[in-house]
């Protein structure tokens, strides 16, 4: 059968790139899961963090691609993408978005209404896709888009099988947005949250809350650094392992530096002198971590203040200012993102086709493109794909 718009991947991208097409194109949408929006319905804990509500000036700088994305977020805007439903939603700490509800299920749901006049093929594994555009020998199109994702959360139907449909170059393709597994034993101490600290990669720094797990560091500060991490080693998933062996070290106390925690430590000694250690450190952090924190340090937790001398002192501020973990991998099956894919340069960004071949298109994360959490991803996804679509129309 013939179509005028063939759209690969039933994820955020593909479905919007859908929506994007006039009602009077023959358009079918290619899902090789029996639902549309696997992955969708994970996003933000199962609560949909749809998008994030800075002023788009503000927006673009938290990408490294700002000026590839600059039309496409400006040709469909959170204003946009609210229209589309009948059900508000709320914004939550740093300008993060959620349906009312807090339910993905209803953003699905939702986006699913604006399907009406598109043909959907569920359990269709497009395995080539010809010069011609004939896909798996049986389907023919004017025009394709390929929104096949990336290659993590393999369980939702991403494989990097998606990114050779096509003879686009590649980029090395990498983990992102992903849990950090720890050479020390954390097991312990699981379940405990670090709130409001920093955390560092070399000269990167994240603020954010970090969340120790049973096999190491989580939580959004440790979820964004870790992108830069992957960024900064030289490896590809699509050919080897990866071998990650780094530092990250956590600021315990961010809104001081070191001296005036120096200062604040030597004040609250002389003042509190019988106090003991793990008693001071309370008022400043998790009860749970405490007493792993001095065994690391080698200080005894029933010191009393008064009695721990120049270099002891010298050596606590040091870890407060940058307790130190040691990196051996990525929890990989936690990684919400790809960093990688399709080469950008290759794609014209105010139509998102390819330059290389006349009417095919991409859109979100199959690109060589990827944002921090807190709905930045979801906004690539809609936007390319709602461009991909409405240019692929024309």
């Amino acid at each position: 059968m013939e179509y005028d718009i063939a759209i690969i991947g039933g994820g955020p991208a593909g479905i919007m790139a859908a929506i994007a097409c006039p009602a009077d194109l023959n358009v079918v949408l290619l899902e090789k899961n029996s639902s549309l929006g696997v992955k969708l319905l994970l996003t933000g804990g199962g609560r949909c963090n749809i998008t994030n509500n800075k002023p788009l000036k503000q927006l673009l700088t938290f990408f490294d691609e700002k000026n590839f994305l600059k039309h496409s977020f400006y040709t469909f805007t959170n204003d946009d993408l609210f229209s589309l439903f009948d059900f508000g939603f709320i914004e939550e700490d740093n300008n993060r978005i959620f349906p009312e509800s807090e339910k993905s299920i209803d953003v699905l749901n939702g986006l699913k209404k604006h399907l009406k006049d598109v043909e959907i093929r569920y359990d269709y594994e497009v395995r080539k896709i010809t010069d011609n555009f004939i896909i798996n020998d049986e389907i023919k199109a004017k025009k394709v888009i390929i929104a096949t994702g990336g290659v993590t959360y393999p369980q939702t139907g991403c494989d990097s099988s998606n990114y050779f449909l096509t003879d686009m170059p590649l980029t090395k393709i990498k983990y992102g947005l992903s849990p950090l597994v720890t050479k020390e034993d954390l097991s312990a101490i699981a379940g405990i949250t670090l709130k409001n600290v920093e955390c560092i990669y070399k000269k990167t720094r994240v603020k954010g809350d970090v969340l120790i797990s049973h096999v190491g560091l989580t939580g959004p500060g440790i979820i964004d650094l870790s992108s830069k991490i992957s960024k900064d080693l030289d490896y590809n998933l699509l050919e080897d392992k990866c071998d990650i062996r780094c530092e990250v070290s956590i600021d315990l106390f961010p809104e001081l530096s070191r001296e005036d925690l120096k200062s604040k430590l030597s004040s609250d000694f002389s003042k509190k002198g019988k106090t003991q250690i793990k008693n001071y450190l309370k008022e400043y952090l998790t009860n749970n971590f405490i007493e792993y924190f001095l065994n690391s340090i080698d200080l005894a937790s029933d010191t009393q203040l008064s009695r721990i001398n120049k270099k002891s002192k010298n050596r606590l501020v040091e870890n407060l200012k940058r307790f130190t973990f040691e990196i051996v991998d990525f929890n990989k099956d936690l990684a919400k993102v790809t960093v990688g894919g399709i080469e950008l340069k290759n794609i014209n960004p105010k139509t998102m086709e390819s330059k290389i071949t006349s009417n095919l298109y991409f859109a979100g994360e199959v690109l060589d493109l990827d944002g921090p959490t807190g709905g930045y991803n979801l906004k690539i996804a809609f936007s390319t794909g709602f461009l991909a679509g409405k240019s692929a129309s024309e």
